[in-house]
């Protein structure tokens, strides 16, 4: 890349999914470019057997059937491939922050993954193309790129396409910050305004989690489970469809390990 100082990896990554669920759809194909800060690029790219049907819908938006991954690994193969390229590094992608991330996070849990993205920084193309432009990545390359995009919805085309958006995107812009860290803050204004990627909870000023949802909206988790009726509906929710995260946040309350904000 020519315009973005990198002293850490960047990975920059696309996802095609069974659909726009982040905690139960899955992964049809992926593609992923590893670079390096001294230039050096590694690409990866998959189809995957997502185990279930992909729904028509799905199937209409990246062209994907049932048949092309009916012989593909499924995720837990390439598992360890995929952990390898992305240890050590930042992200990068086309409303990633939002999709690919959190549902990439759901698939490493299921496979029994430790890996994480804690601290890791994250850059948004989309996010900086939206609060510049308002429009889709197949515009925002034509824009940038002053190319069409072809094979849209195709993960390694939209992953190369990603990768080239975001260098334009910082000839383009002179104000743009050329660090990671100050553009990933760039792309993530309310980073550390909420406790979970779901906003289900979101930091009050005294550092406490604090219900964005539901009978105790606007009060802080601690608070809620100190009273009875409180920790039967803590308890009732660890029954529902919430996602791994945040059962782990309710479990911790229980546990009387509550979530503070650190700093």
């Amino acid at each position: 890349m020519k315009n973005l100082n990198l002293t850490r990896p960047l990975v920059v990554f696309d996802l095609e999914t069974t659909g726009i669920d982040v905690e139960r759809d899955k992964i049809v194909q992926m593609a992923l470019i590893r670079v390096e800060p001294n230039g050096t690029r590694r690409t990866f790219e998959t189809l995957v057997n997502p185990e279930c049907p992909i729904p028509p819908e799905a199937s209409k938006v990246h062209g994907i059937k049932n048949a092309d991954v009916q012989d593909a690994p499924t995720f837990s193969q390439v598992r360890r491939e995929v952990e390898e390229l992305f240890e050590g590094a930042d992200l990068a992608g086309y409303n990633s922050v939002r999709f690919d991330q959190p549902l990439l996070t759901n698939e490493l849990k299921r496979v029994g993954s430790e890996l994480n993205f804690r601290g890791v920084k994250h850059l948004d193309a989309m996010r900086i193309f939206h609060m510049r432009e308002k429009r889709d990545l197949t515009a925002a390359y034509k824009l940038y790129c002053g190319q069409e995009l072809v094979g849209a919805h195709d993960a390694l085309a939209d992953t190369t396409a990603t990768l080239e958006i975001l260098d334009a995107q910082l000839a383009h812009y002179d104000d743009l910050p050329r660090e990671v860290d100050a553009l990933h803050t760039y792309c993530n204004p309310d980073e550390g305004k909420y406790v979970d990627l779901k906003r289900k909870f979101i930091w009050n000023d005294e550092g406490q989690a604090v219900f964005t949802f539901g009978k105790y909206q606007g009060q802080a988790i601690n608070a809620v489970v100190d009273d009875q009726r409180g920790r039967g509906y803590l308890e009732w929710m660890l029954g529902k469809d919430f996602s791994e995260e945040i059962k782990g946040i309710l479990r911790e309350a229980l546990d009387g390990v509550f979530p503070r904000k650190e700093g």
